[in-house]
């Protein structure tokens, strides 16, 4: 589906000299955190800058991976352990992750993560999944092959991915009841990826790929079940809010990235503009509030911010 032609829409650099890849939202839409250190700072740590540019302040002293609503540090240990720490007053605790990356629920009160086996054909692998709450010890949940947690749903439910055994061909996409242990099947394909969720929990977003035509591309779900929705379209995705997605397509023609939005409810796209620019390796998010969207600018390296139609 060929995008409608739209006008440019005006962004401003926030952080020049390609500083700064993988920036990150504030959970109040006003900043964005990155990491850096010498020879532009003084010393290696969190800095922020505001969503309409401005002085350059350090936030956090410590390098960490923070938690989306910026309670907890999260710092994995040499070993199996990683060190969770409550920033409000410093408590902490450990979960045996070897590493693995923490996913929070909606109320940081409680987290999961993913063991693997360590050798063999990922596909065939053991992904062993953990739930704890905080200061708690952590319980197994499920066991699947070649995939793990992609999000809390809400309080009790997980999204995930992957094999029943490691002889199966397909992975199933699947909801998880963590008190019961009851599941709802969503999707079944050779390959899902980049499944990401809306913040209210309610739609996942996903691509198959490498299977049959019928299978392949992009498609929205209601994570409660029913019939998957196919965008007919193809490129970079990210939500908006509980209802919209934005998508910048995939283009091989070297122009300027096209902004467009899917809107669940009426399964209608609009194209919002187009960036005047490209973005380098997908490095684009939208703020919290679904208000404003950055991005590392291919063109220059700088990281730009614009304001959503």
């Amino acid at each position: 589906m060929a995008p409608a032609l739209a006008a440019t829409l005006p962004s401003r650099a926030v952080l020049s000299g390609e500083c700064c890849p993988g920036v990150v939202w504030t959970p109040d839409s006003r900043a964005l955190l990155f990491l850096d250190g010498p020879p532009t700072r003084g010393r290696t740590a969190i800095y922020q800058v505001g969503a309409g540019g401005g002085p350059v302040t350090q936030r956090f002293s410590s390098v960490a991976f923070f938690s989306p609503a910026l309670k907890w540090a999260v710092r994995p240990g040499g070993g199996d352990a990683t060190t969770l720490e409550r920033l409000a007053d410093g408590r902490r605790f450990t979960l045996p992750t070897r590493g693995a990356d923490v996913t929070w629920n909606r109320a940081e009160t409680r987290v999961a993560y993913t063991r693997s086996d360590t050798s063999g054909n990922f596909d065939r692998r053991a992904s062993r999944v953990f739930v704890a709450d905080v200061f708690g010890a952590p319980r197994q949940v499920a066991t699947v092959y070649g995939g793990g947690v992609s999000a809390w749903l809400n309080d009790t439910t997980l999204l995930m991915s992957g094999k029943t055994t490691p002889q199966a061909r397909d992975r199933e996409l699947f909801t998880l009841d963590i008190r019961s242990g009851a599941r709802r099947v969503l999707r079944q394909a050779l390959s899902v990826r980049a499944v990401t969720v809306s913040p209210d929990g309610r739609f996942v977003a996903y691509t198959i790929a490498f299977d049959s035509a019928a299978r392949n591309g992009l498609w929205v779900q209601a994570t409660g079940g029913g019939t998957p929705r196919e965008l007919n379209d193809y490129g970079s995705y990210r939500w908006r809010d509980g209802g919209r997605l934005l998508l910048i397509p995939l283009s091989t023609t070297g122009g300027p990235h096209v902004l467009r939005q899917y809107t669940v409810q009426t399964g209608a796209w609009a194209t919002l503009g187009d960036l005047g620019d490209q973005v380098r390796q997908s490095d684009w998010n939208v703020s919290p509030n679904g208000k404003l969207l950055n991005y590392l600018s291919a063109r220059d390296g700088n990281v730009r911010v614009l304001t959503l139609p």
